[in-house]
């Protein structure tokens, strides 16, 4: 079967290559991949920004049905349609899994980046990792459970928003749109910045809910927010979704103080930031890694009600054989989310 393969260390070193089906081992099921979605973690992979062991596949955020499973897996039956969690395998004795918090287990291996991901026909997970998809929610939309379910963590697991919140979003890529929905259900007022370059993906997060958003080329965010916010004061909470550091910085003058700072996107490299606006401003700052479990529940209970939608993100959608057309116009921001689907 053909997958897309960091094959070597270093910038690029991505190649579709033939490989072996896979079989499942004890408690393990294989997915048949119906769609996968490409994520900003990928490109960064691809830019040696984030760490892999190859040759590993490529691919994280996958839904699918289940294709065979090993005797021991008690629950799950071949047909059945499900997406799954990242993690392949964490060491279960930390500190951290002991708490339920296996996202920061310093042994983790995921899907896409220590083990072969979903960019291919087939992937193998752990069962207890697998997740039922609702009628409601077709394959592709299904595919983007998983950033959704870090949306959740980043923004619920941690509280970070309360009813009448005014909240700013940097970013109006897939994460961004989906911290909007998930902002905006919890009955915040929610403001979304973007660029030039993001004029149709700024049309979009009006369609799905935004009150406000701005094209800070083009207008000033802190004009909204002296005549939005209470007393003039700035942002309740401010979501940094962009990975990109001039929007950290501009958050970090709108958002009031003893306001919520939280970080949910990845820059890839260290920024500049001014971390005396914490102390000055008492701000309480937050960030997210991946997700836990209890975030996928939450993930697929406010998509399966219409609470969330994920489809709309979907622009493009790609054989895994164009992979490198997929991850140049995803990469250049043409569209919002960008998925592959496999060949034999």
């Amino acid at each position: 079967m053909k997958a897309v393969m960091k094959v070597a260390p270093g910038v690029g070193q991505i190649e579709l290559r033939d490989i072996d089906e896979p079989a499942p081992g004890p408690g393990q099921v294989k997915i048949r991949v119906q769609a996968a979605g490409i994520c900003g973690t990928d490109l960064h992979i691809y830019k040696d920004e984030f760490r892999s062991r190859p040759p590993v596949v490529l691919g994280h955020e996958i839904a699918g049905e289940i294709a065979d499973l090993a005797p021991d897996v008690s629950g799950l039956d071949p047909g059945m349609r499900v997406t799954t969690e990242t993690y392949y395998a964490t060491c279960g004795v930390c500190m951290y899994c002991r708490r339920g918090q296996n996202n920061l287990c310093l042994n983790r291996l995921s899907i896409g980046s220590g083990v072969n991901g979903g960019f291919t026909q087939y992937v193998i997970v752990p069962a207890k990792n697998v997740h039922r998809l609702p009628q409601s929610i077709d394959f592709r939309a299904g595919a983007l459970t998983e950033p959704l379910a870090c949306v959740v963590h980043g923004v619920l697991n941690t509280p970070t928003i309360s009813p009448g919140d005014v909240a700013v979003i940097a970013g109006p890529g897939a994460i961004g749109l989906l911290t909007l929905q998930v902002v905006k259900a919890a009955g915040a007022v929610v403001v979304v910045l973007g660029t030039d370059v993001d004029e149709r993906r700024l049309a979009l997060a009006r369609e799905l809910g935004a009150d406000h958003t701005v094209n800070i080329q083009a207008e000033s965010p802190e004009d909204l927010m002296a005549d939005l916010t209470q007393e003039g004061l700035g942002a309740d909470v401010v979501y940094e979704c962009s990975g990109a550091g001039p929007a950290a910085a501009q958050l970090l003058k709108l958002v009031r103080r003893r306001g919520r700072y939280v970080q949910i996107g990845l820059f890839g490299k260290p920024i500049a930031w001014d971390l005396d606006q914490v102390c000055y401003k008492e701000l309480v700052v937050t960030g997210s890694n991946a997700s836990v479990p209890s975030a996928w529940d939450k993930a697929l209970k406010l998509l399966d009600a219409g609470v969330v939608r994920t489809a709309p993100l979907i622009t493009d959608t790609f054989a895994i054989t164009e992979w490198e057309n997929a991850f140049q116009k995803f990469d250049s921001k043409q569209g919002v989310k960008t998925l592959l689907t496999p060949v034999g």
